[in-house]
C-alpha cells in the first residue's frame, strides 16, 4: 500500500512539472514592445574642444631685450595703438648714433671724392693728368658713394629695431594672457615667437572641436550646431559650421590606440560676455535630417544570418542536409515584429539616425508592434517564429 502511495505522488509531481512548462510554452518568452510610428529623424556629429576667441593676437617682440614697463594686465580693455609693453632701449639707442656718426663720416667722404673728381675732371682735360689717374679719382668718388648709402641703411635698421622696443596694441580688445613679468628677457626674433602677452576680441568666440574621420564626412559649412559649455549648465548655445580642417590630427600614430580627428570650427551666434578662451565644450552639428519617416527605436534592431531568416512560421527546426554558402551565412539588420503573438524577423533597410532611433526606409509599416527588449534575448535568444508574450509594465505608485 505504502508503494501505490509513493507511485502516486511521483506521477502527480511529473504531471505538474510537465503543466507548468506547458502552460509557460503557452505564455511564450516575455518581451517588451511598442507600435511603429512616423517623425522626423535628426542625425547629429559630436565632438568636444574648447572656446576661443575668433581672433587674437599674440604679442611678442621682435628685438632681445629686458623688458622695463607692461601696461596691461589680464582682463583689461586696451585700444588699438596703445603702449602695451617697453623694452630697454639703451642698447638700441647708442646703436642708432653710431649709425649717425657713420653716416656723417660716409657724408663727409662722398662730399671731398666728389670735389676731387670734378678738379681731376678739369685737369684731365687739360691733359694735365693721365687717364689712369682720373680713373681711380672716379672709382673713390663712386666708393665713397657706396658708403654713403650702407651708412642710411643701417641708420635706418638702428632706428626701425629701436622702434621695436616698444610694443603696440594692433587691436581693439582685451588681454586673456601675460606670459612675462617685468624685469624678465624678451628673446626676440623674427621667426620664433617669444609671445608676452595675448589680446583676444571676445566680442566674437568660437569653438573648436575634434571630430571622429568616419563623421566629418557628414559635416558641412553652414550646418546648425547646439553647443554646450561645462561652464553653463542646463544651457545651450547655439552655433554654425565656419570651417573644416583639410590636415588630420593623429594622436597614438602607430599603436592600437591611434585616433585620427579633424579639426571643426563653429562660430557661437549666442555671445556671453562670460564666455572665456579655454572654456571646455560639447558640440552636437546637426547634419541630416528625415521628416515624416517611419522610424524604429535602435535597441529593436539586431542581426541575424540569412539563412535562418528563410524557415517558415509553422515548419519545425530540423537540421538541414544542405552546405552552407557564403551567402547564406552574410548578416542581415533585422527587426522583429509580433504576428498572431509569434516574433517574426523582417529585414529592414536603415537609414540615417538619432540619439533614440533609426529611420526605416522599407521593411516596416505604421502600426507594425516591434520587439524592443529585453537586450540579451532580443539579441541572441529569439528565434524566428517564437511563440511571445508582450510584458505588461508595473504600474507606478
Amino acid at each position: 500500500m505504502k508503494k501505490i502511495w509513493i507511485v502516486v505522488a511521483l506521477v502527480v509531481v511529473i504531471a505538474a512539472f510537465i503543466i507548468v512548462n506547458l502552460a509557460k510554452r503557452e505564455k511564450g518568452i516575455e518581451v517588451l514592445a511598442e507600435k511603429v510610428k512616423r517623425g522626423t529623424v535628426q542625425e547629429k556629429v559630436t565632438g568636444s574642444g574648447q572656446i576661443k576667441p575668433a581672433v587674437e593676437v599674440k604679442v611678442s617682440a621682435q628685438v632681445a631685450g629686458k623688458i622695463i614697463r607692461i601696461n596691461a594686465k589680464e582682463g583689461d580693455h586696451v585700444k588699438k595703438g596703445q603702449l602695451l609693453v617697453a623694452l630697454d632701449p639703451r642698447q638700441y639707442q647708442a646703436s642708432r648714433d653710431r649709425s649717425k656718426s657713420s653716416l656723417l663720416a660716409a657724408v663727409a667722404n662722398e662730399k671731398k671724392a666728389k670735389s676731387d673728381l670734378v678738379r681731376s675732371k678739369e685737369l684731365y682735360a687739360k691733359k694735365l693728368i693721365s687717364e689712369a689717374d682720373y680713373e681711380t679719382t672716379e672709382a673713390n668718388y663712386q666708393a665713397a658713394v657706396g658708403s654713403r648709402m650702407q651708412a642710411e641703411a643701417a641708420l635706418k635698421e638702428a632706428e626701425d629695431a629701436l622702434r621695436k622696443t616698444q610694443l603696440y596694441a594692433t587691436m581693439d580688445g582685451i588681454v586673456t594672457r601675460v606670459n612675462k613679468e617685468v624685469g624678465e628677457m624678451a628673446i626676440g626674433a623674427q621667426f620664433q615667437e617669444d609671445v608676452i602677452m595675448i589680446v583676444s576680441d571676445l566680442s566674437k568666440m568660437e569653438a573648436v572641436i575634434e571630430v571622429d574621420e568616419s563623421d566629418v564626412v557628414s559635416i558641412h559649412l553652414g550646418d546648425s550646431a547646439q553647443v554646450e559649455i561645462d561652464a553653463f549648465p542646463d544651457t545651450s548655445f547655439w552655433g554654425t559650421v565656419t570651417e573644416i580642417a583639410n590636415s588630420a590630427i593623429t594622436k597614438g600614430l602607430g599603436t592600437q590606440e591611434q585616433v585620427t580627428n579633424f579639426e571643426v570650427t563653429v562660430t557661437l551666434i549666442d555671445q556671453d560676455s562670460r564666455f572665456r578662451p579655454g572654456m571646455s565644450t560639447t558640440v552636437d552639428i546637426l547634419t541630416r535630417k528625415m521628416k515624416d519617416v517611419i522610424k524604429v527605436p535602435i535597441q529593436a534592431v539586431t542581426v541575424r544570418e540569412k539563412q535562418k531568416l528563410k524557415r517558415k512560421k509553422g515548419v519545425e527546426e530540423h537540421e538541414e542536409a544542405v552546405a552552407e554558402t557564403d551567402e547564406s551565412k552574410k548578416m542581415q539588420e533585422v527587426v522583429f515584429v509580433i504576428e498572431d503573438r509569434h516574433a517574426i524577423a523582417k529585414p529592414v533597410k536603415l537609414g540615417i539616425s538619432d540619439d533614440t532611433h533609426y529611420a526605416v526606409l522599407n521593411g516596416l509599416n505604421e502600426g507594425d508592434m516591434v520587439i524592443t527588449g529585453p537586450f540579451k534575448i532580443l539579441n541572441k535568444t529569439l528565434k524566428n517564429d517564437a511563440l511571445v508574450t508582450i510584458k505588461k509594465s508595473k504600474k507606478k505608485r
